[in-house]
């Protein structure tokens, strides 16, 4: 049991080593730029059209969510009517 176990190890080791690394290239001091730059624009919209079509579908779907909230809330506050 002792050798399959040092085996595996070995194994996983080796494997988790040898494998290939992606190189990043560190964007946070340009985002910081971009971000803490004062030109009126609010921080949710900041990062462009993915930002601004996000806050919009989500403005949208909290909309609509509230409204079919409250008319599901009207409609089953309602008594029904006798056939």
């Amino acid at each position: 049991v002792y050798l399959s176990f040092q085996a595996l190890r070995q194994i996983s080791q080796r494997t988790i080593s040898t494998a290939s690394r992606r190189q990043y290239v560190n964007r946070v001091p340009e985002n910081q730029k971009l971000f803490q730059e004062d030109n009126g624009i609010p921080v949710h919209l900041k990062g462009g059209g993915k930002d601004s079509l996000l806050y919009r579908t989500t403005a949208g779907l909290t909309v609509f969510g509230t409204m079919y909230a409250l008319y599901y809330l009207l409609t089953t506050s309602m008594p029904k009517k006798p056939n």
